[in-house]
């Protein structure tokens, strides 16, 4: 996979338009004057968190004991659920998952999982065991990545009144369709890394 690749690859799975609706009605909470400082306060901790995951990966895989084979097939499968639900969305709103008598989200859930959630974290894991040798690539593919998510999620008020649910729902939908793609494609070469060292040994 090359820089754009994995930029593209990573963004759709961070899915900024998808999780508009959700970031505004947590942060409907927020007053207004401190809306903008908490999401620049919790993209910053996302990316931490990702370039975490980049950086630390392949200590992560070594002290859990996993293979790239077993990480590539549970991303995929990660990733085809979330395609699923992209794709034949079911109405709720994220209060039912964000219950806090807190009025400022910290962490959970805007950080986390919304933007570095388990699928992004498993697809740098892959980048960083598979090419240990090219992580500044990959530093940059993130950076990339959170980038353009910042802009969207940011400019979050406006680009839902240009598009409107009936828009956002459609670009998701799109969304979802590739990484169903990409989610088959990373199940299938898990299982056939696996086959192929279980055929060796």
């Amino acid at each position: 996979m090359d820089l754009i690749g994995a930029a593209i690859l990573l963004f759709v799975v961070m899915d900024p338009l998808g999780n508009i609706p959700i970031f505004l009605a947590v942060l409907d909470k927020v007053p207004a004057e401190r809306r903008y400082r908490v999401l620049i306060r919790e993209l910053i901790l996302a990316l931490i968190l990702l370039l975490l995951f980049l950086f630390a990966g392949k200590y992560v895989l070594a002290f859990l004991g996993l293979s790239e084979a077993s990480i590539s097939v549970a991303g995929g499968i990660i990733l085809f659920l979330i395609a699923v639900k992209m794709i034949f969305p079911v109405p709720r709103s994220m209060r039912d998952d964000y219950d806090d008598d807190h009025d400022e989200p910290f962490l959970v859930p805007l950080a986390v999982p919304m933007i570095a959630g388990p699928s992004a974290m498993a697809i740098l894991l892959l980048l960083a065991t598979g090419e240990p040798g090219r992580l500044a690539i990959w530093t940059v593919a993130v950076l990339l990545a959170w980038g353009a998510t910042a802009v969207i999620l940011l400019a979050a008020p406006l680009l839902k009144r240009l598009l409107g649910q009936r828009g956002l729902i459609a670009t998701e939908r799109l969304m979802g369709m590739l990484l169903v793609a990409i989610s088959v494609q990373m199940f299938l070469e898990g299982v056939g890394q696996f086959l192929g060292v279980r055929a060796i040994s």
